[in-house]
């Protein structure tokens, strides 16, 4: 086993929270900046964590196979049927 994956494989689900929360908002939680590398690696750890730990299907998420999980317009319209993003009250007039 190399040692990547070694590292996902015994890395605490807290870790794994942090790195996701990196990846997204571009900073640790100390409010420092990732940089350009710091980005990369973390979004790299992040997709293998997914791909190895994680059983999702989700929209663009990464599956057990390690590839892009991309639902069709027809699947996502049944996955979200029937849920209101918004809703709007009439004013009293």
């Amino acid at each position: 086993m190399s040692d990547i994956n070694k590292v996902i494989d015994e890395m605490p689900d807290e870790v794994y929270a942090r790195l996701l929360s990196a990846a997204e908002l571009g900073k640790w939680d100390d409010g420092s900046v990732l940089s350009d590398e710091q980005k990369e690696q973390t979004l790299q750890l992040v997709m293998l964590y997914q791909a190895r730990r994680l059983n999702q299907t989700d929209h663009f998420t990464i599956g057990n196979q390690g590839t892009l999980n991309e639902l069709s317009k027809a699947e996502l319209k049944k996955q979200f049927k029937g849920e209101s993003i918004a809703a709007f009250k009439a004013e009293e007039l």
